[in-house]
C-alpha cells in the first residue's frame, strides 16, 4: 500500500484579472484614435506625437472592449453599429531610431468578437507603450428620404418610356 501525493501548480488563466484595481495605481495610457480607418504611421512618432491624442487611466487588466467604451464615449460618432476598432502598440525600436507597430485586436460594435476580451497585458503591452486605434466607422442603413429620391429619379429622361417607345424627331 503506497500513498501517491502531487503537487499541482495554478496556472492563471490568460483572461483572469490578476490586478487589484482598489490597491494598485492606474497608469496613464495615451490611445491616438484614427477615424479614418487607417493607423498612423510609426514614422508619426518620430519627432512628435499625433494630434489626435486621447489619454485613459486605466490598469493592465483593461480589455480591449472596455477601451473601444471609452473610445465611444469621447467620439460619439463611433457608436454605430458595426463600427470596427483595430488596436496596435507603438513602442520605441531599441535598435535603430524609430518606433514599431504590432496590431493586437479587432472590437466591432454591437458584436461579439474573439479579441474582445484581449487584455493589455495578455497582448505584452508595457506600461510608457502608445496605443493607435485605427476607428473604420460603418455606415449607418440609409435612411427612407434617400431611398425615396432614389427611386424619383431613376427614370429622369426626357420622355416617358411606356408612353413612346421612340424619342420624337422633328
Amino acid at each position: 500500500m503506497g500513498l501517491e501525493s502531487k503537487v499541482v501548480e495554478e496556472v492563471p488563466k490568460e483572461n483572469e484579472s490578476n490586478v487589484d484595481r482598489e490597491k494598485t495605481c492606474p497608469l496613464l495610457l495615451r490611445v491616438f484614435c484614427n477615424t479614418t480607418g487607417r493607423h498612423n504611421k510609426p514614422n508619426d512618432y518620430n519627432r512628435s506625437t499625433p494630434s489626435n491624442e486621447l489619454q485613459i487611466y486605466t490598469w493592465l487588466d483593461a480589455t480591449l472592449k472596455e477601451i473601444t467604451r471609452l473610445i465611444t464615449e469621447v467620439y460619439p460618432n463611433t457608436k454605430t453599429k458595426g463600427t470596427t476598432f483595430n488596436f496596435a502598440v507603438i513602442w520605441p525600436n531599441p535598435r535603430v531610431p524609430g518606433f514599431r507597430m504590432k496590431e493586437i485586436g479587432t472590437t466591432t460594435i454591437g458584436t461579439k468578437g474573439p479579441d474582445d476580451n484581449a487584455t493589455l497585458q495578455s497582448r505584452k503591452f508595457v506600461i510608457g507603450d502608445y496605443l493607435d486605434v485605427a476607428v473604420d466607422i460603418a455606415r449607418g442603413p440609409p435612411s427612407s428620404r434617400d431611398a425615396h429620391d432614389r427611386r424619383d429619379n431613376r427614370n429622369t429622361s426626357s420622355y416617358d418610356r411606356r408612353a413612346r417607345p421612340y424619342p420624337e424627331y422633328r
